[in-house]
């Protein structure tokens, strides 16, 4: 069981805050578990059972609707907890969490974790923190699906992704996350032959590489212009 003082992630979650001890209490009440790639962490519909934080790799973040069409809500990194609004609002899970690359994830007990915010009140103010970043991840997702074209938010999701998880190559940024089409598709709000279709347009006015599923942004400006941003 490895200790969550030495989680390369720390300072990005919910315990970076915890003295020593606090957080050696923490290390010997979860437990650390590898998932692979296509194994589901947690079901729409299931009762959540505790909190899910995320040391590495990276999670999608699914809903299905009646119509069984599925729908990504947000992909999950390093730091990131999953399962909590679930866990504190006591309803089923409203979506399904996903592995999209190897990732290790700790799982923590609900007892525990309602005890430990009690003692800890930083805990639960990081998760609030967190709750908010989603809620206005989630806002700004809502209003770029009715106030902006496939083309916009293709482009928008792509620069989301560049300050997320981009790193300079080159002098391109290399994409280090890996979607499918479809997945980017559902993304975005449009359909699969659309993104393939506007992704192969950015390609040839020269603000994008494609090499398979990894993608280098070349001119992220132009990108921006695309995603009708000001410059901020």
């Amino acid at each position: 069981m490895k200790n969550c003082k030495d989680c390369k992630a720390k300072d990005k979650g919910i315990f970076c805050d915890l003295a020593p001890n606090a957080l050696e209490d923490v290390s010997q009440h979860k437990v650390m578990n590898t998932y692979k790639k296509g194994q589901n962490i947690f079901f729409q519909g299931n009762p959540p059972m505790g909190l899910y934080c995320v040391a590495s790799g990276k999670i999608k973040v699914t809903r299905t609707g009646n119509d069984g069409k599925e729908s990504i809500i947000r992909i999950a990194g390093a730091g990131d907890v999953l399962g909590h609004r679930s866990l504190f609002s006591k309803e089923n899970y409203e979506a399904s969490a996903t592995v999209l690359e190897d990732a290790t994830i700790c799982f923590i007990d609900k007892v525990y974790i309602y005890s430990a915010m009690t003692e800890n009140p930083t805990i639960a103010l990081n998760l609030v923190e967190k709750l908010s970043k989603d809620m206005g991840s989630a806002e700004k997702r809502y209003s770029s699906m009715y106030q902006k074209n496939a083309r916009e938010r293709l482009a928008d999701l792509l620069l989301q992704f560049s300050k997320e998880y981009g790193e300079q190559e080159r002098g391109r940024i290399k994409l280090n996350i890996r979607l499918s089409r479809d997945e980017m598709a559902s993304m975005v709000g449009s359909a699969h032959e659309t993104v393939i279709r506007l992704l192969s347009e950015f390609k040839d006015e020269q603000i994008l590489d494609l090499e398979g599923k990894i993608i280098f942004i070349k001119d992220p400006k132009k990108l921006k212009e695309f995603a009708n941003m000001d410059d901020k």
